[in-house]
């Protein structure tokens, strides 16, 4: 009989954002408003050329986005999806025995992750539904290898802002490896969340994360990418899986890219819809904090199950963590009207 590894076996799969025909999705944190104009026509355009292997290095996807972030390409390593990226960090730096530490409830790929890179996961539980950086910080131990801070943090959309990104910054010791996940960053206030590239961005084992799923609307075709220093960025490179990201997702990134005003546009209309969302189920009796992100967060604890049941016997599908919440994607208005009848018509 195969042996497969022991710590495998408890390992729980991860569980996407239900799909199904004629329903209202808002559980995945997708873009309502589909493909960016110029991305469609790259798309068919490039179509005819996926018979040959994408460019290995990205190049110029890489030259891109060094010169968006006006750093040198040596800064950046792509994957497929911020996701591949969390995974080839980890694989970085993380062995068998190491610790990972990241806050808890986050996002849902981190404990997975860990586990299949052979490190243990640290889970600190949150405090008022934000990341605890203090509890966190003094959760490192000489076995500490990286540390992921989820800013805005999925599934509760809270945020951190400067002065608590410096001090985490400052205690944690330079040989630990600290990756801000800033997946949500086009959908928060700049006065409060701070760009972790701009204010962490020189330090040498800090890490930014972003992803082209959310804002940039390409979830379907899976490019992420992280800024480092060029010593790790290097090693982040080796690790990633040959030819991940597709040619398709390469072209369709840099068009997307060069759209930043439609980008701020199409954000501004889902913060204002968000605000919109959280007045009108705070209004309902809903404790909801406030979001930077594209998404709600209900901390409905053992009604969560309830609530999701009934949103989609109401033909509304909303992504529940049993026992703690629901998260719930802002989607187009009429979208979240259908979610806020649904929740006003609720008795849990």
């Amino acid at each position: 009989m195969v042996r497969v590894r022991a710590s495998l076996s408890h390992l729980p799969a991860y569980v996407p954002g239900r799909k199904m025909p004629g329903a209202t999705v808002l559980a995945s944190n997708e873009s309502p408003y589909g493909l960016l104009p110029g991305v469609a026509a790259t798309l068919a355009e490039a179509a005819g050329g996926v018979s040959r292997y994408p460019d290995l290095n990205a190049t110029d996807l890489v030259q891109a986005l060094a010169a968006h972030h006006g750093v040198d390409p040596e800064r950046i390593a792509v994957g497929a999806g911020s996701s591949e990226v969390c995974g080839q960090l980890l694989h970085t730096v993380v062995g068998p025995g190491d610790e990972v530490v990241f806050g808890w409830r986050s996002f849902e790929a981190y404990p997975i992750l860990t586990t299949v890179a052979g490190g243990t996961a640290v889970k600190v539980p949150l405090r008022d539904h934000t990341l605890d950086l203090d509890a966190m910080a003094k959760t490192i131990t000489a076995r500490t290898r990286l540390v992921f801070v989820c800013n805005p943090n999925n599934p509760t959309s809270t945020a951190l802002g400067e002065r608590d990104l410096l001090d985490f910054a400052d205690r944690v010791p330079q040989d630990v490896l600290i990756v801000v996940d800033e997946a949500y960053r086009e959908y928060a206030d700049p006065a409060l969340v701070p760009d972790a590239l701009a204010l962490l961005g020189d330090r040498p084992n800090v890490v930014v994360l972003r992803t082209f799923s959310k804002a940039y609307g390409l979830a379907g075709l899976r490019v992420g990418y992280c800024l480092a220093q060029p010593a790790v960025a290097a090693h982040v490179r080796k690790t990633q899986v040959p030819f991940s990201v597709s040619a398709l997702a390469q072209r369709a990134a840099v068009v997307a890219l060069g759209e930043g005003r439609e980008v701020a546009r199409r954000a501004a209309l889902t913060v204002a819809e968000r605000d919109r969302v959280t007045r009108r189920l705070r209004a309902l009796g809903h404790e909801v904090p406030d979001s930077q992100s594209n998404f709600v967060w209900l901390p409905l604890a053992d009604d969560s199950a309830g609530f999701a049941v009934h949103c989609l016997d109401g033909g509304v599908v909303v992504r529940p963590f049993l026992g703690e919440g629901v998260r719930v994607t802002i989607g187009l208005p009429e979208e979240n009207d259908a979610l806020l009848a649904l929740a006003a018509s609720w008795r849990g």
